[in-house]
């Protein structure tokens, strides 16, 4: 049987290796650059994503717990100065980046991971405290509630949602009472709802995918060119580099829509390969999971697992008319420094513990926190 660390790394080279491909693809035709432009860069932020990947698979968790809040603060830091003008860069009315020498960096999309070593830090050193209301609920919720808001500021409506998701459910996986989660969940759905009615944008999103046929010139066009890219590429695809979408009949099309274009040009049986990898780096993640010595570590993993796959889950089904069209990367694969570097730090992560657990001695303090933590 593979070891869980090899299906981890052949499920992320290969899809690095498609995104690469169908990126260059994506981007050679695009007007008022370089047909090298967008890869190189590609390829400059892939080169950091494996050296942060690489030193996080080979450090020790334990030893670095300690940073957990120095890392929030600073992503906290971080997201207050992308809301100040003239700090933070903003794009189609959003301010969600910070200028740096090599590009932009989103903060949000540190933020998301930031949030999960936080919590897994506290949480774990408050382990037989959790059903209690301030220090197993109030505080940890406040924690999640603060990026959060900041995130929603930017706005970001998609990623807040995904990080305050994230959160909860390491909240009652830690054994939060549900008595103080079900509410709060079901007002913050409701907070959700009632800001994406007032906001034009967002709220007519929601009537676009409703309707995309009836919307297919104006709020659904995008939605719509990728479900003709879907169709136009059937089964094998009309070819690497022979799509119509690159030729920019779909707007963005290298970073959230990307998939569209790797089905028009590559088929069914790579879009379906794409989908595959990710539902066996999620198995081959969650399998090891039960060899986990503290909670710390089990929720430090099972936070990064959430990360990774509840935003691929939402890009697939926005590009494919499941989910209502939410500005959100696929990973690997769509162009973005950032979220790439974050995805590879998630990679060490899981390397690093699939490797560990599989490797610590059997003691009866870790098998009492073994029990703690399935129990």
């Amino acid at each position: 049987m593979f070891h869980p660390a090899v299906i981890i790394l052949s499920c992320t080279v290969a899809l690095t290796a498609l995104g690469i491909s169908i990126l260059f693809s994506a981007t050679a035709h695009f007007p008022n650059s370089s047909p090298h432009f967008f890869i190189s860069r590609q390829l400059m932020w892939l080169g950091v994503a494996v050296l942060a990947g690489g030193v996080v698979s080979v450090i020790n968790l334990e030893k670095v717990r300690a940073l957990a809040w120095p890392v929030m603060g600073l992503c906290l830091i971080g997201l207050i100065l992308t809301l100040i003008p003239g700090v933070g860069v903003e794009v189609n009315g959003a301010r969600r980046w910070l200028p740096m020498g090599i590009g932009r960096l989103q903060i949000s999309e540190f933020t998301k991971l930031g949030l999960v070593f936080c919590l897994a830090a506290y949480l774990g050193s408050n382990q037989r405290k959790m059903d209690t209301f301030w220090i197993g609920f109030f505080w940890p919720s406040v924690f999640i509630a603060i990026p959060v808001g900041l995130i929603f500021l930017q706005p970001d409506y998609g990623t807040a949602a995904l990080t305050a998701a994230v959160g909860g459910t390491l909240l009652f996986l830690a054994g939060a009472r549900l008595r103080y989660l079900v509410p709060v969940a079901i007002s913050g759905l409701g907070l959700f709802a009632v800001a994406v009615y007032f906001n034009p944008v967002r709220f007519g999103r929601i009537l676009s995918f409703m309707d995309v046929e009836a919307h297919r010139m104006d709020g659904a066009y995008q939605l719509w060119q990728a479900i003709l890219a879907f169709g136009t590429g059937g089964v094998s695809g009309v070819g690497l580099g022979n799509g119509r979408q690159q030729l920019a009949f779909l707007p963005e099309a290298h970073t959230d829509f990307i998939l569209a274009v790797l089905a028009e040009e590559l088929g069914f049986f790579f879009t379906g390969a794409v989908l595959a990898l990710f539902v066996l780096l999620f198995l081959a993640g969650v399998f090891h999971l039960r060899k986990a010595p503290n909670l710390y570590q089990f929720l430090l993993i099972t936070g990064a697992l959430l990360v990774l796959s509840v935003q691929a889950i939402i890009n697939m089904g926005v590009v494919t008319g499941t989910l209502p069209t939410k500005g959100i990367s696929l990973p690997f694969i769509s162009y973005g420094g950032s979220n790439l570097v974050v995805v590879f730090i998630i990679v060490g992560l899981l390397i690093n513990t699939s490797i560990a657990w599989s490797r610590q001695i059997e003691t009866p303090a870790n098998r009492r926190d073994n029990k703690e933590v399935r129990g």
